[in-house]
């Protein structure tokens, strides 16, 4: 028996653009499925290192009134002091050297090596005293503390009702997490935060 054969040229032509939307169906959903990968990663390379780069805080309590009050959400810098060294005036979060699970957020009133005095409601820095427009009433409390040359003395600015430096003791260096940055919620308080730079003022000793 003879093999049966067919003639090509009886068969209907295929069109032309059949096999190009074919392929364009194939790549074009290879394509799409690649641009959701991309997507993916690229969103989670961003998140961990915005979470490398910066923390979240939520203020609790009144310590740092009037400055900020309790609920405020504040986005924490980590990068400002790989970058640089805390400094006076600085509102920053950090491990408490007092056993606390929770973080603190204060500000920083004494650098290494210097001597804090706290009396007559103001506070003494190496024999000159402070000037503190942020707080609202004055230091209740005194005292005089010697920082070690990676110490810092951190308040709040509510000073008669802060558990701080002035009740157990500098902060180490390598406690801080981070410079307070922004707040972003509640929208009322929205925006950067007040670092304040104000001298120190001489011959009132």
């Amino acid at each position: 028996m003879e093999p049966t054969t067919i003639d090509e040229s009886a068969l209907p032509e295929r069109p032309e653009g059949d096999q190009e939307i074919s392929l364009s169906r194939a790549f074009g959903g290879r394509s799409f499925l690649r641009d959701v990968v991309e997507t993916i990663l690229l969103t989670l390379i961003i998140f961990l290192v915005v979470n490398a780069l910066t923390g979240r805080f939520q203020v609790r309590g009144t310590s740092m009134e009037p400055t900020l009050h309790t609920g405020q959400y504040i986005i924490v810098s980590k990068l400002s002091y790989r970058l640089s060294e805390p400094q006076r005036g600085d509102i920053i979060v950090f491990h408490p050297p007092n056993g606390s699970h929770e973080d603190y957020i204060k500000r920083i009133i004494g650098l290494p090596g210097e001597r804090v005095e706290i009396r007559d409601g103001s506070v003494w820095i190496n024999g000159y005293r402070l000037e503190e427009p942020y707080i609202s009433s004055p230091t209740p409390y005194t005292g005089a503390w010697e920082l070690g040359p990676d110490e810092y003395f951190v308040l709040g600015d509510n000073r008669g009702g802060s558990s701080d430096s002035h009740s157990w003791g500098p902060v180490p260096r390598e406690n801080i997490i981070g410079k307070a940055w922004l707040c972003y919620w509640p929208p009322q308080y929205w925006g950067p935060l007040p670092h304040h730079r104000f001298p120190l003022i001489e011959g009132e000793e």
